[in-house]
């Protein structure tokens, strides 16, 4: 084995292996084992160690203060435990429905979603900067997360609107008031056909940020209309959802706007006939990902990635998305080999989860 070191690394082995034939249990090998070269063991310790260090298991994408952390992620049915009246789903969730939504297993996923955030921090070396949700049922379940668990110290303020979705569910937005001002925001309904009807299904929520540094930021949070009934019979509405989208953008890149990011769960993978209506017009970042097979939701032992960012194309070069899948979101998949997201319900039987989904980060670098 021949080992080539040079300027820093030299420094490393001359430190390390002094360190080592200094060390007790060397004198020990050297006194039981007459055939054992110091040495070579040493450059075979440095290597393995060099190994593990540069291996993919060690590399982590870093958020420095120079960037902005974003996250989506749908929450999966995500009521409070009171039955308001709302319908069949806020009835479902409560202490007396079908799912027994007590306040304690409220509150376990409360804590659980401050966990998994205080977890990408960890990873990404800052927390997040602004956060998408999708499928909570109201403000109070917001502020239940961002108020009443370890996030509350981080400065976190929401966005949210009802929306006329018959399950009771809507998309949402929060930010750390310390980083951004909001400058402004409005929900766009999907209409049904061309005279305009409302679709009852989740509007679309825009959020204009503008940062300490004078960077605006225009956020669209997403959740199109779902395959329930078939992708052939439904793929109309995820269509009329995603031209909604594409009008706001097109509008705000007409004003000469840039920093333009579409978050959202889009019920469909980036070659859907739905997101192809993006084209030249955004940056799928998801594309890649899915192209090699990874995926935000498992079914029957398959991955689809229908949680994404799309990106105005001035972002192109310097935003990157990754999905996030730590150990305590998973669970064994005992229906097909691999893990799969851990549920809160797994049909009606309770799990103790978060989510079908996982979430998802984007990286954005700033010049």
């Amino acid at each position: 084995m021949i080992f080539l070191i040079s300027g820093k690394f030299t420094v490393f082995y001359a430190i390390f292996s002094f360190s080592i034939r200094n060390c007790p249990v060397v004198f020990l090998f050297h006194a039981f084992l007459p055939g054992y070269d110091a040495d070579i063991c040493i450059m075979k310790l440095i290597a393995c160690i060099m190994c593990f260090l540069m291996s993919p298991a060690c590399a982590v994408s870093s958020a420095g203060t120079d960037s902005l952390l974003a996250v989506f992620w749908n929450l999966e049915n995500f009521f409070d435990f009171t039955d308001g009246g709302g319908g069949s789903s806020d009835r479902e969730f409560s202490p007396e429905g079908e799912r027994r939504w007590t306040g304690g297993r409220y509150w376990r996923k409360c804590h659980s979603v401050a966990k998994s955030i205080i977890w990408i921090s960890e990873k990404y070396g800052r927390m997040p900067d602004v956060m998408g949700f999708a499928e909570v049922e109201n403000g109070s379940v917001l502020r239940s997360v961002i108020y009443g668990t370890a996030l509350k110290k981080y400065g976190y303020v929401q966005i949210h609107a009802d929306s006329p979705d018959p399950r009771g569910i809507d998309v949402a937005l929060v930010y750390r008031k310390r980083l951004f001002r909001c400058a402004g925001w409005k929900t766009f309904p999907v209409s049904a056909d061309m005279d305009g009807n409302r679709m009852a299904t989740r509007d679309i929520l825009y959020v204009c940020l503008e940062g300490s540094d004078e960077d605006r930021y225009h956020f669209l949070v997403n959740h199109h209309p779902s395959k329930y009934g078939g992708a052939a019979a439904t793929d109309g509405k995820r269509i009329a959802a995603m031209n909604v989208m594409l009008h706001v953008c097109d509008s705000l890149s007409a004003a000469g706007e840039n920093n333009i990011v579409c978050m959202g769960d889009f019920n469909d993978n980036p070659d859907g006939e739905a997101l192809g209506l993006a084209g030249k017009r955004l940056v799928n970042l998801g594309k890649d990902l899915h192209e090699r097979g990874e995926g935000t939701i498992r079914f029957s032992g398959k991955w689809d990635l229908i949680d994404m960012f799309l990106v105005s194309l001035d972002m192109e070069s310097s935003a990157v998305m990754e999905i996030c899948f730590p150990d305590f979101l998973a669970v064994r998949d005992n229906t097909c080999s691999g893990m799969k997201p851990l549920r809160t319900y797994t049909g009606p039987r309770y799990s103790g989860g978060i989510s079908d989904h996982l979430p998802i980060i984007m990286i954005v670098k700033k010049d």
